[in-house]
Order: C-alpha cells, then structure tokens, then sequence
C-alpha cells in the first residue's frame, strides 16, 4: 500500500511541477492564436479595401464617369423640398431634402447629386427642382443644359441663385473646368 502511495504522490507532484509549465505553453498558444488573429483582421480590411476600390473603378471607369452637383447662393427666395434628375430622357435620381441639408447649402455647402456612367457623345440633363417659392407659395421649376461627354470625367453644377430684378430664383446648370 505503501508503494502505491509513493507512486501516486510522486505522480501528483510531477503533475504540480509541470502544471506552470503547462499553463505558461497554454498562455503562450492563446497569445499566438490572438497575435494570428489581428494579423488575419488586418488583412481581411487590407483586401476589403482594395475591393472596394476595385469595385468603384469597374462601376464608374473614369472614362464614363460624369458627376452632379448642387450647390445655392446663401440667401434664395426658395425653400427647396426635392430636384429631379434626368439624364437624357431617363429619370436617374429623385432626392428629397431635410431642413438640415437645405442649411448646409445655404451656408456654402456642395451636395453630390449623383454620379452617372455615360457614353461619349452629346447628353442632356434636365433637373426639376420642387420647393416654396416667394411669398410661400409651391413652386416647381426646370431647367435643362447639353453637354458633349469625351474620354475624361465630367462635372456638372446645379445651383440655385436669387434673381434680385426678377425678386425670384433662377435655375443655373452648367459645366465646371
């Protein structure tokens, strides 16, 4: 009985003396699968963005790409409530305005309306904008504009500007150099 009592301690401090040695390798595994994992992380955001990049450049290749732009004097005669946007006879952007958004271009602010992939050649774009006019009354407004699409991209203001001898808003659209 006594050998077996020997034997079983001498196995259960053999056990005790390696259970630090144990849990250091466990510690230091779980350390290393952690370090794996941020490394792996990285990486993951490292080729999310190179996709998205990617991903841009085939849905918008430079050549094709033609940008719109709003922007407004700071102070109109109009409360704009939403623009329309055609592109060459086909309605391509409805876009519908918050009190906040109307602040921040009448302060200056430039809003992108939307981006278009188009062809070269000649386009038209015609924008509807819907808002009160003078003395509070609905007002609904169009304006239009022609412009020849090349090889390089395109960009196109919509601004909304205060007629001082009309005493009402003027619709302008034109391109930007």
């Amino acid at each position: 009985m006594t050998r077996v009592f020997t034997c079983l301690l001498l196995l259960l401090s053999a056990v005790l003396l390696q259970s630090p040695v144990l849990a250091a390798e466990t510690a230091n595994k779980f350390q290393s699968l952690d370090e794996q994992l941020e490394a792996l992380k990285k990486e993951v955001i490292s080729i999310n963005r190179e996709l998205f990049t990617l991903e841009e450049e085939l849905l918008f290749p430079a050549n094709t790409q033609t940008f719109f732009f709003l922007s407004m004097d700071g102070d109109v005669l109009f409360s704009l409530d939403s623009i329309e946007l055609t592109i060459d006879g086909k309605v391509v952007s409805n876009y519908l305005y918050t009190e906040r958004e109307i602040a921040a271009l009448a302060k200056g602010g430039v809003q992108r309306l939307h981006i278009e992939n188009l062809k070269k050649g000649e386009h038209e774009v015609v924008a509807i904008f819907i808002g009160k006019g003078p003395n509070g009354r609905d007002y609904r407004r169009g304006a239009s504009f022609n412009f020849d699409k090349d090889f390089e991209p395109k960009y196109i203001e919509l601004k909304i500007v205060e007629s001082a001898e009309k005493i009402q808003p003027e619709f302008v659209i034109k391109e930007w150099e």
